[in-house]
């Protein structure tokens, strides 16, 4: 059986599994539809919350940003980054977010601060973050389609709205968990069986993680082998010495750190179990769940990098391949405009190597190349690896249920994010107190109906700053959202003044800070302020920037308060009453 009829009938069944499930789950009530009822198992929350942040970046981009952009060391910030988040959240926030018992974050920012404006402003610092990162999972949709099911990318995109809308839509979060649930499952085994296969291939082992430290067949370890194929090219050592540096290194794993602690769609999941010891749980678990992925994403960099080089100049021959006789995946790819080949010195053969390095053009000189020629999108390496290793067909179709699956699993969460601020933080908690239940659940689904054609929108025409990278989402919330929460459960001084300036201050100085430095801030005469140079506070990179956006938030709260009128009493008094663990006063009185 050909390759795209199998694909189409893994993806089909794979979609029927989670419109059945929609249908099985769909939400009758409000809580039902923004936390599943409050009953949801810790375990099943853990792998439903898996699914929820593991988006088409942790699944097609980060083992190619690891094995392409910052190679082994440097790659880590993403692991440390997106993993240490969760240890922040079991142990900072979900118990107590649990235990205050409401359906969403800007619920607790707007009762915590006693202020309608400080929710309206969680409101839109939540939809700002979320809307940033839904942009990248659509994209996700429509490339994954555009390859494997060889529709066009808008096509894609709409087939993918469509089933995120049966699901989402009737189902809310009720019918959201229980497919993600049924979505981790895909593709983790998406993820992990392809990795085995090639595992065994290069090393003999079966497990990646192992195979990594492993030998190839001639006994030359793999991460050796890997450092002379990337240096004889004039590319960096794969294995020594992160691209960035220190202080960025630590920044930037610090705003990924605290800015997954405050994603707005993985907070809400902790609403769903019914105790607080659930939550700390169930984060644990998420955490286990994560990790098994994690964990084989640098595997899966180094053997598809390698994979991808001794393809284009085998070692074996010392010779490029020739354009002619390219395999199959090198065409396919080249339809989607995510690989290209440009033959700069007409000699009808592929030269990959790094031009621009001092080794590079000595390599060039020698062999009369005229530049590098060949254009590899990182996104193309874990989709694209069952395929260069001549894995069996029904590997492959299994890797793109799995990039579909993660990509519409987190696009689901977000839209309920949206959806949920909109519904019960504005129409109920602002505008409409008296909506009773019936009408509030009906205005939760016409929001998340509006919800996902404005992401369907941002999908078809994404705009340039944030489709270019979704750490830009994780700034965002690093420096809005994370501040006021840790400020609103451990500090009992903070008032609401504070904590709306905080917001307002952080999430302003992040997006000024991108802007300027991604080429998209223009002033007078439209022209890009370059006089504040791409690096213009410490050396430190846009992506990392919600880390300091932070600390900006976290000073202007403190500053504020301090020329302000003092928290209420009954709101201290709430506060202390989240902190403190449940059934300690009970214990005290006996």
């Amino acid at each position: 059986m050909d390759l795209q009829t199998i694909t189409y009938i893994v993806v089909g069944f794979t979609f029927a599994l989670y419109i059945g499930i929609a249908i099985w789950a769909k939400a009758g009530s409000t809580k039902e539809f923004y936390v599943a009822g409050g009953g949801i198992n810790p375990v099943a929350n853990g792998m439903a919350t898996a699914a929820d942040w593991m988006s088409a970046a942790s699944f097609i981009s980060m083992a190619g940003l690891i094995a392409m952009s910052y190679g082994g060391n440097g790659g880590s910030v993403f692991l440390m980054g997106w993993t240490g988040g969760y240890v922040i959240l079991a142990m900072l926030l979900a118990p107590y977010l649990r235990k205050f018992g409401k359906f969403t974050v800007p619920e607790f920012i707007g009762d915590r601060y006693y202020s309608n404006t400080a929710r309206v402003v969680a409101v839109v610092c939540l939809i700002i973050v979320s809307v940033t990162y839904v942009i990248g999972q659509m994209k996700g949709v429509g490339v994954a389609f555009s390859r494997f099911l060889e529709v066009d990318y808008d096509t894609g995109l709409y087939i993918g709205m469509t089933i995120v809308f049966i699901y989402a839509v009737f189902g809310g979060m009720k019918g959201i968990t229980y497919t993600q649930i049924a979505q981790y499952c895909v593709l983790i085994l998406a993820y992990t069986i392809p990795a085995i296969f090639i595992s065994l291939q290069l090393t003999g082992n079966p497990l990646p993680q192992l195979g990594l430290g492993g030998s190839l067949a001639d006994g030359t370890p793999l991460l050796v082998r890997l450092d002379q194929v990337v240096t004889d090219l004039g590319f960096a050592n794969y294995t020594t010495g992160p691209r960035l540096s220190t202080l960025n290194m630590f920044v930037y794993t610090m705003s990924l750190m605290i800015g997954t602690a405050g994603l707005p769609h993985v907070i809400i999941r902790f609403f769903t179990v019914p105790t607080v010891k659930d939550a700390r749980s169930s984060a644990g678990w998420a955490l286990v769940f994560i990790a098994i992925l994690y964990t084989t994403a640098p595997a899966v960099a180094a053997m598809a990098r390698l994979n991808l080089h001794e393809t284009i100049q085998p070692a074996a021959t010392g010779e490029n391949l020739a354009y002619a006789d390219a395999p199959a995946w090198f065409s396919n790819w080249e339809k989607t405009g995510l690989l290209k080949f440009e033959d700069k010195n007409g000699d009808g053969k592929i030269q990959y190597y790094n031009d621009k390095s001092a080794a590079g053009q000595a390599l060039a000189a020698e062999k009369g190349w005229a530049g590098n020629e060949l254009k590899v999108d990182n996104d193309i390496l874990v989709l694209a690896n069952p395929e260069i290793a001549q894995l069996p067909n029904w590997v492959i179709a299994l890797v793109a249920a799995g990039g579909l699956a993660a990509a519409l699993s987190t696009a689901a969460g977000l839209l309920l994010a949206i959806s949920s601020s909109i519904s019960h933080d504005l129409m109920k908690g602002v505008f409409r107190p008296d909506l009773d239940e019936k009408s509030e659940l009906m205005y939760s689904r016409i929001a998340m109906a509006g919800a996902i054609m404005v992401a369907g929108y941002l999908g078809l025409n994404p705009p340039g700053f944030a489709a270019g990278t979704v750490a830009l989402a994780f700034g965002l919330a690093a420096s809005s959202i994370f501040p006021a929460l840790m400020m609103g459960i451990f500090s009992k001084r903070i008032n609401k003044e504070g904590a709306i300036a905080g917001m307002i201050a952080g999430i302003v100085v992040t997006l000024f800070y991108v802007f300027q430095h991604k080429g998209f801030l223009f002033v007078g005469d439209w022209k890009y302020l370059e006089s504040l140079g791409s690096n213009w506070f410490f050396g430190i990179e846009a992506n990392a920037f919600g880390a300091v956006g932070a600390v900006v938030n976290f000073i202007v709260a403190n500053i504020v308060t301090g020329m302000t009128k003092p928290v209420p009493q009954d709101v201290q008094d709430m506060v202390e009453h989240i902190r403190v663990p449940s059934g300690v006063a009970a214990a005290q009185d006996h």
